[in-house]
C-alpha cells in the first residue's frame, strides 16, 4: 500500500498528481530546482526536496538526485508524471532498487516501446502499417520530406520537418541538441513526413494481470511546433472499421509486452483514412482529462491502484459519454513564431462552471520562467455533443481574465471557432494554412470594441486620478469645466495605438469624445453605451499596463508616455535576445570582422528547452559580438551588431529551426 508519493516532475502534472493523492488519503512529496522555489506544485505539496540549480539536466533529469530526495523524505512510491524521466529505464530500474515502488510500467516494457525498432515490429505483427525508418546518412530527394524525432521522449521536443538535403545535417543537429535538453539523450532518427495527416491515439490502461481497456479515441492535430495545442476525445469522423482497427492494434501492442499501467498507443491517419503506428508513449498523456471525462474516471488513481498490485475494477472498462476537448494555454505569441513569453502571471482566472475543469501550475502571483515548458494551463469541456463542448470551451478561454505575459488565448479561441475546425476537418497542417489568419484577422466588430476598451481604459484611469470620494464612485473632481485633456496607448502585442479624448465636466463624470454615453466610471470597472447598446469593461491596471476585460474578449494596452525614452534607441543593425535564454551555440568563425548575409543564423539561443536562431537582419559585416555559448542572457539584450554595407535600417527576425 501507498503511503507517501513522490512526483519526480513539477508544474501542472505534480499539482493534478497530488489532486488524486489527497483524495486518496496518500502523503505527498515535490521535488523542485532553485527556479521553482515557489512555484505552486511545491506549495501544494506535503513535503519538498530542492535539486539544486535550474536546468533540467541538472534537476529534473538527475534520477540519482530524484531517488535520493525519496528516500530522504520517506516516500514509499515515484510517480514519474509526464516529460523529462518519464520514460527513461534506466531511471524506473534505479526507482525499484531503492526499493520504492514505481508507478509506472515494467521496465522491460518502457526499454521494448522505448526502442522504435523494437516498437515496429510488435505493430507489424498486428498487421499495423508502418512508415519505414530512413538513413539520414543516406537519405535522397526521393526520401523528402523527411521527419526528425527525438528516440527518448515525445512532447514535440527534437522534432523537425526537412524538405531540402542541403538543410538535414544542421536540422539533425539541432534536434539532437534539443532531444538531449529535454530527455538527456540526444539520439534522433528519421522517417517521411505524412503530409496532412491527423495525430490520432488510443489511450491504454492494464493491469498486468491480463486485462487491457482501450479506453476510446484522441484526436490531437492542432499543433504547434509538433507540440499538441487542442486535443479532443472521441477522435471525430472516424468510421466504425478503422476505429475498431486501432483499438485492437492497441491493445495488441500492450498485451506483446505484458503492459501494466497507462499508456498511449499513437499513430498517423493519412488523408486516405491509412493508419501509420508512430510509436507508443508509456506514461500518463498531458491530455488524459480528455478520457477522463468522456469515461468518468481518474487515471491516476487507476495508475496508483494497479501500481499497488490490484487488478482493474472490470475486465471492460466504462462506457463513455459525451465529448471532450482540451486546450492548452500557453505563455506565448503565436504571431511572433510561437515565440516564449516570461514574467510576472498577475492573474489567472478561468471561471468555474458545469462541463469545465481548470488543469494549472501557475496562480496568480507566480512568475513564469526561462527553464521550462511555457503551457500554463489546460481548459477541459465536457458535455454531451462535441457542438456542445467546443462552445463550451470557447467560451471559459474568452471569458478569462489572464493578466502578465502575451498568452495564445486568443488564437485557441479563434481555432476553436474556425469554420475547419467546427466542422471537424483536422489534420497537422492546420496552422501552417491558417495561422495568419488566425492571428491578423480581426473579427467583424472587434476593431470597434478594441477601440472602445482603450476608452475604457482611459477613463478608468481619468476616475482613478481622484483624490477621495465623490458621486458614484467617481472620485473627487472640481467643480468646473475642465480642459481637454487625453490618453494614450499602445495595443499588445500587435502595437496599435490609441489616443483617447475625454473632457471632465461639471458632474465630474468624464465624457469621451468620441461620442459615448458613459453609465458608469470606476478605476476597475467602466460602461459604456454605443448605438443603443451598452458594454461592460472591467479594468486593471499594473504600472503601465492595463488589462481591459470583456464579455467577449480581453485586451492588453501599455500606457504611452509624451515623450519617447532616448534609452529605448537602439544601434541599426543590432541584435537583441527576444526572450531570456543560454546561447548554446554561434555560427562558425563568427568574430567581429567576419562577413554575414542576410538571413544567415549566426546565434542559437536556447529558451524553455526549445531552440530559436538569431538571423542576420542584412548582409554586412559584424562590428560587435557579446554572446558567447553558455552566456545568460536578459530579453531585449544587446548580442551582436551588423554594419550594413549601405547603412539602411536593419531589422531583427527570429525563427525557429
Amino acid at each position: 500500500m501507498i503511503t507517501a508519493l513522490l512526483v519526480a516532475n513539477r508544474g501542472e502534472i505534480a499539482c493534478r498528481i497530488f489532486r488524486t493523492c489527497r483524495e486518496l488519503g496518500i502523503s505527498t512529496v515535490a521535488v523542485y530546482s532553485d527556479a521553482d522555489a515557489d512555484a505552486l506544485h511545491v506549495r501544494e505539496a506535503d513535503t519538498a526536496v530542492r535539486l539544486p540549480g535550474a536546468a533540467p539536466a541538472d534537476t529534473y533529469l538527475r534520477g540519482d538526485l530524484v531517488v535520493a530526495a525519496a528516500l530522504a523524505a520517506g516516500a514509499d512510491a515515484v510517480h514519474p508524471g509526464y516529460g523529462f524521466l518519464s520514460e527513461n529505464a534506466g531511471f524506473a530500474q534505479a526507482v525499484l532498487d531503492a526499493g520504492l515502488v514505481w508507478v509506472g510500467p515494467q521496465v522491460k516494457a518502457i526499454e521494448l516501446m522505448a526502442s522504435k525498432t523494437r516498437a515496429k515490429e510488435l505493430m507489424a505483427a498486428a498487421d499495423v502499417p508502418l512508415l519505414a525508418p530512413v538513413d539520414p546518412g543516406s537519405a535522397t530527394a526521393a526520401d523528402l520530406p523527411l521527419l526528425l524525432k527525438a528516440a527518448a521522449g515525445g512532447g514535440g521536443r527534437g522534432m523537425r520537418i526537412v524538405r531540402e538535403l542541403t538543410a538535414l545535417p544542421e536540422e539533425l543537429t539541432a534536434a539532437s541538441a534539443e532531444a538531449a535538453s529535454a530527455f538527456g539523450d540526444g539520439e534522433v532518427f528519421a522517417e517521411p513526413y505524412v503530409e496532412r495527416g491527423r495525430h490520432v491515439e488510443v489511450q491504454v490502461m492494464a493491469d498486468g494481470q491480463g486485462t487491457v481497456w482501450a479506453l476510446g479515441t484522441r484526436d490531437c492535430s492542432l499543433q504547434r511546433r509538433h507540440q499538441k495545442v487542442i486535443e479532443e476525445a472521441p477522435a471525430p469522423g472516424l468510421d466504425d472499421g478503422l476505429r475498431r482497427a486501432l483499438h485492437d492494434a492497441a491493445v495488441a501492442a500492450a498485451q506483446a509486452v505484458g503492459y501494466r499501467g497507462a499508456g498511449t498507443v499513437e499513430f498517423l491517419v493519412s488523408a486516405e483514412g491509412r493508419p501509420y503506428f508512430l510509436e507508443m508513449n508509456t506514461r500518463l498523456q498531458v491530455e488524459h482529462p480528455v478520457t477522463e471525462a468522456v469515461f468518468g474516471l481518474d487515471l491516476v488513481a487507476l495508475q496508483l491502484r494497479v501500481a499497488e498490485g490490484e487488478a482493474l475494477p472490470a475486465a471492460a472498462p466504462p462506457q463513455p459519454t459525451g465529448h471532450a476537448v482540451e486546450a492548452r494555454l500557453y505563455a506565448e505569441d503565436p504571431a511572433r513564431d510561437w515565440q516564449p513569453q516570461t514574467g510576472a502571471l498577475l492573474t489567472l482566472d478561468v471561471p468555474d462552471g458545469p462541463g469545465v475543469r481548470l488543469d494549472t501550475g501557475y496562480t496568480g502571483g507566480d512568475t513564469v520562467g526561462v527553464h521550462y515548458d511555457p503551457m500554463l494551463a489546460k481548459v477541459i469541456a465536457h458535455a454531451p455533443t462535441r457542438t456542445e463542448a467546443v462552445r463550451l470551451l470557447a467560451r471559459a478561454l474568452e471569458r478569462a481574465r489572464i493578466h502578465g505575459p502575451v498568452t495564445n488565448r486568443e488564437l485557441l479561441v479563434r481555432s476553436l471557432r474556425h469554420p475547419d475546425f467546427v466542422a471537424g476537418h483536422l489534420d497537422t497542417g492546420f496552422y501552417d494554412r491558417h495561422l495568419a489568419a488566425l492571428t491578423t484577422s480581426a473579427a467583424p466588430g472587434d476593431e470597434e470594441t478594441r477601440r472602445l476598451a482603450a476608452t475604457a481604459a482611459a477613463l478608468a484611469s481619468a476616475v482613478g486620478a481622484g483624490s477621495g470620494p465623490g458621486p458614484a464612485g467617481l472620485g473627487a473632481w472640481r467643480n468646473l469645466a475642465s480642459q481637454p485633456q487625453s490618453r494614450s496607448y499602445r495595443c499588445e502585442p500587435d502595437g496599435t495605438a490609441y489616443e483617447i479624448p475625454y473632457r471632465t465636466g461639471r458632474s465630474g463624470i468624464p465624457a469621451p469624445g468620441t461620442g459615448e454615453r458613459v453609465l458608469a466610471a470606476r478605476p476597475g470597472a467602466v460602461a459604456l453605451e454605443t448605438g443603443g447598446v451598452t458594454r461592460h469593461f472591467t479594468v486593471t491596471t499594473h504600472g503601465d499596463r492595463v488589462y481591459v476585460d470583456t464579455a467577449t474578449g480581453s485586451y492588453t494596452f501599455t500606457a504611452l508616455p509624451r515623450f519617447t525614452d532616448p534609452a529605448e534607441r537602439t544601434e541599426p543593425g543590432s541584435l537583441l535576445a527576444p526572450m531570456p535564454g543560454t546561447v548554446v551555440r554561434l555560427a562558425d568563425g563568427l568574430a567581429p570582422g567576419a562577413v554575414v548575409e542576410a538571413g544567415q543564423p549566426l546565434i542559437w539561443l536556447e529558451a524553455m528547452k526549445m531552440e530559436h536562431r538569431i538571423l542576420a537582419p542584412a548582409s554586412g559585416t559584424l562590428t560587435a559580438l557579446h554572446a558567447a555559448p553558455g552566456l545568460q542572457v536578459e530579453v531585449g539584450a544587446l548580442l551582436a551588431v551588423v554594419q550594413d554595407a549601405t547603412e539602411a535600417p536593419a531589422h531583427q527576425e527570429e525563427t525557429t529551426p
